[in-house]
């Protein structure tokens, strides 16, 4: 399994429309591709130097050409709308994680 994990920071002056954007359409597009299994959205606990507030979002995808099938075929277009709506207010960085194992307290 693989987490595409994208680090986005977003200027507080769109900070509200970003958010409903992200929660109400984006992820949902980007789970319809039929690509990655699930998606976590998560704020990150620090006040950045730089301003604004920033979020990760991690899309859970099974394997390798599941991803680059999504980079192929349809980042470009999903990747366009958020800079079409939100161009310099958003700051956006990418990373590819590979999870090695899980673990979980005995009672869960």
């Amino acid at each position: 399994m693989i987490i595409y994990n994208v680090t986005i920071n977003i200027d507080e002056s769109v900070h509200d429309k970003w958010i409903a954007w992200m929660q109400q359409k984006h992820i949902k597009d980007v789970l319809a591709t039929g690509l990655f299994t699930s998606a976590r959205m998560v704020k990150v606990l620090v006040d950045e130097d730089m301003g604004g507030v920033t979020y990760s979002i991690q899309y859970f995808v099974p394997s390798r050409e599941n991803l680059e099938n999504y980079y192929k075929n349809h980042a470009p277009r999903l990747r366009e709308e958020g800079l079409q709506l939100f161009g310099d207010k958003m700051l956006a960085f990418r990373t590819e994680l590979e999870i090695m194992s899980e673990h979980f307290h005995a009672e869960n």
